[in-house]
This record gives structure tokens, sequence and C-alpha cells, in this order.
């Protein structure tokens, strides 16, 4: 096939040119080689300019959003404190990716160190588990405020959010942090180079002659455990949200609980459903999906989400929108 051999091509020019590991300590000391997009490296700069302009927009949208709630007392509500927490994890998320990879487009920098590349590893799949855990802790939020509106303020209180905060940073941790042993006790000698712009938890382990069964079974059942979960129970509590909303007296009650959802469920498919189709494309879809088409969409999923959430939540929710066009105006008389 053309993908299969033009990614043995880029491998073999890495090893060539670059460092073969072939030991356990050749690999550890040399570190690793990123090949960025196999198959449209002849694309890679025009790629780079995409990706480049939706990593600054994140920056630049999330930044505001943080700005705004941090700035206005009034956003200072369980919503509007979850969308911080999901649009500073975004913000990591984007940065763990893809300033790394613009380089390797751009500069052709592509070694990174074997350490390096575990700490770039854990991140990214700890953020990743982080956001969803804020989306499901979202989904349950405007389940208490349509289900039980009486009761919100009662059930999220300032130290029930601040528990959801650390259980999300500790559940996070506790499910990434022995994937790094498992990569740290595998032996390795084969070629260091990852087709990959950045490093992940099954493509250090391919590089490995070890048997990675286990990092195989602990990588599905961590995913399943956390994301899989979180789907579940987010499928779950809009399930009641909508028997709720179908059961709201008045026409136009009905209209404001779905458009008070509306965003959430916009920002939930926009997470979920490249992460999820990229998961199951990987496992499934053997080699009738280019190699390619899975890593232009994992690294979609770590930047085009944090692109756009601000922007629906900017434009759907009103308080957000008044409260930018507030900071903005004493910024712009401030500057005077």
């Amino acid at each position: 096939m053309p993908q299969g051999r033009a990614l043995q091509s880029t491998m073999a020019l890495f090893s060539a040119n670059n460092v073969a590991a072939v030991n356990d300590s050749d690999t550890r000391r040399a570190g690793c080689f990123l090949t960025g997009i196999p198959g449209l490296e002849h694309l890679q700069i025009w790629l780079s300019i995409p990706f480049c302009s939706m990593y600054v927009a994140a920056l630049a949208g999330n930044g505001v959003l943080i700005c705004v709630i941090v700035s206005q007392p009034r956003l200072h509500g369980p919503m509007y404190v979850f969308l911080s927490m999901l649009a500073s994890a975004d913000v990591l998320l984007s940065t763990a990716t893809m300033p790394k990879a613009l380089a390797t487009f751009w500069l052709g920098s592509s070694h990174i160190s074997f350490d390096g590349c575990l700490t770039q590893m854990f991140f990214i799949h700890f953020l990743f588990v982080a956001d969803s855990a804020v989306l499901l802790a979202m989904a349950f939020d405007r389940y208490v405020a349509i289900c039980s509106p009486l009761r919100y303020t009662a059930i999220l209180t300032s130290t029930v959010i601040g528990k959801v905060a650390t259980a999300t940073l500790a559940r996070s941790f506790i499910i990434m942090f022995p994937s790094i042993f498992l990569l740290k006790r595998l032996h390795y000698c084969r070629v260091n180079v990852i087709a990959h712009t950045f490093c992940e938890h099954m493509g250090i382990a391919r590089l490995s002659c070890s048997d990675i069964s286990v990092n195989v079974w602990y990588g599905l059942a961590a995913a399943l455990l956390s994301t899989g979960l979180d789907v579940i129970l987010v499928a779950v509590s809009y399930m009641h949200i909508l028997r709720a909303v179908f059961h709201l007296p008045s026409r136009d009650a009905r209209c404001k609980a779905l458009s008070t959802c509306g965003s959430h469920v916009c920002v939930i498919l926009l997470f979920y459903t490249p992460a999820l189709f990229s998961v199951f494309a990987y496992r499934f879809g053997g080699r009738r999906i280019p190699r390619y088409v899975h890593i232009l969409l994992a690294n979609l999923y770590v930047v085009l989400p944090p692109v756009l959430n601000p922007i629906i939540y900017g434009v759907r929710t009103k308080q957000i929108l008044e409260g930018a066009k507030q900071m903005f105006s004493k910024l712009a008389k401030g500057s005077k």
C-alpha cells in the first residue's frame, strides 16, 4: 500500500539520519523522534497554518473566557466555575501538543528525550481525562438546575465544587500515573521513531520488543473506566434532563431549559465525537483508514474543541457575552 510504503520510508530515513535504538539503554539515552504526519510530509508546512491559527485562537478565546469569569462576581456560580475549569484544561491540553507539533512541522525539530516523551504522554492523557470529568460535572450541574431548581444552591455549594475539582484531578492522576511505570518497565530495542506529532501511550509502548499486552489492556481499561463511564453518565443525566424538560408546564419554560443545555450539548459533541471516532477507527479500522487520518483526528480533538468552546458559550450565554463587553469597555476606558 502507498501509505505503508511512505511510513516505512519515513521511518527508514529517521533511523538512518538520526538514532536507531538497538537496546534499552540507547533508547532511554537517545530519546525518540516524532515523524509528524506520515504520508503528508509534503503538506506539513501548509497544515501547520490552520493548526497554528487554531492554537492561537484557543489561547486567546479561553484566556478571555477565564478573565471574564474571574473579573465578574455575578459569574462565580457553579456553572461558570466549571466552565473556567474546562477552559483551563483546554488551554493546557492544546499547549501540551501543539508547540511540539509546530516545531516538527516548521523546524524539523522532531527529537524529544525519553523522559520528555513520557512527560508529554502523561499530561496529554491526564488533561483529556480531566476534560471529560469536567464535562460530566457540567452535566450534573444542568441536571440539578433543571430537575431540582429549588435545591440548586444547597446542593452545589462552594465546598462541593471544591471537592469536585479535587476529585477530578485525583482521578486523572490515579488513572494515568501507573502508565509511566508500565512504559518504564519495558525493554526497548527497536527503532525509536514514533509515527505521530506527539507522544501517546501505545505509540511509546510499540517501540518496545517486550510483551506489551499489559499496556494494551491497561490503556483500554483506563479509557473505559474514565471517558467511557463519563459518556454513559452524561447520557443518563441528559435523559433525566429531557424527561424533566418535557414535563414543564409552559412552552416558554421548555424552550428556555433546552436553550440553557444547548451550549453544553454542543461542547460535549465537539469533545467526544472526534475522540471516540479516533479511538474506534484506530482499533477497528485497521489498514482501511490511512494512518494520517488517525493522526489528523488526534490533533483535531486536542485543538478544535478548545477553539470552539469559548465561541459557543460566548454566543449562546448572555451573561458571558455581557461580561465580556463590560470587561473590554473597562479596559478601553482605562487605556485612555
